[in-house]
């Protein structure tokens, strides 16, 4: 599977990176939720899907500032297995300096109720992740919270 940039006035480039997978996702009830994931599991993806989702098209850089903490190198890593995936878009126009943009697919699009429901649920929950140890299972072990 390749990758598709789209390059303003000019030609697509395609190219190959590999990423492993499981080669299969039906061996039980969860293995969608896995699959799933798979795409967009991690630290940093659904961050930059639902920064992509809220400001539509971002460049480099709007990303990597709104992002504390990631690297240059891991941002690219997630943009561009995302991309792979078909989860975002990524224009690159042919002037100087580069100009490189980002933006949801058709397919990350579809992702938005799940966005909104992670976002949803974090905001009511943010109590478990202010608590002193730094781990919302202390909470729910020592019975403040069912």
């Amino acid at each position: 599977m390749g990758i598709r940039t789209t390059i303003a006035h000019t030609t697509e480039k395609d190219t190959t990176l590999s990423k492993p997978r499981h080669s299969r996702y039906d061996c039980h009830p969860g293995c969608s939720v896995e699959a799933s994931l798979t795409l967009i599991g991690g630290k940093w993806k659904c961050i930059i899907l639902w920064h992509l989702q809220e400001e539509g098209v971002v460049r480099f850089n709007e990303l990597r500032r709104r992002l504390a903490g990631i690297t240059p190198r891991m941002l690219t890593n997630q943009l561009r297995e995302m991309e792979e995936d078909g989860l975002i878009d990524r224009t690159v126009y042919a002037q100087v300096p580069p100009k490189v943009e980002y933006r949801l697919s058709e397919q990350g699009r579809s992702l938005a109720p799940v966005l909104l429901a992670l976002k949803d649920w974090g905001d009511k929950n943010m109590h478990l992740f202010s608590q002193p140890s730094g781990h919302p299972e202390a909470v729910l072990a020592g019975g403040g919270a069912s």
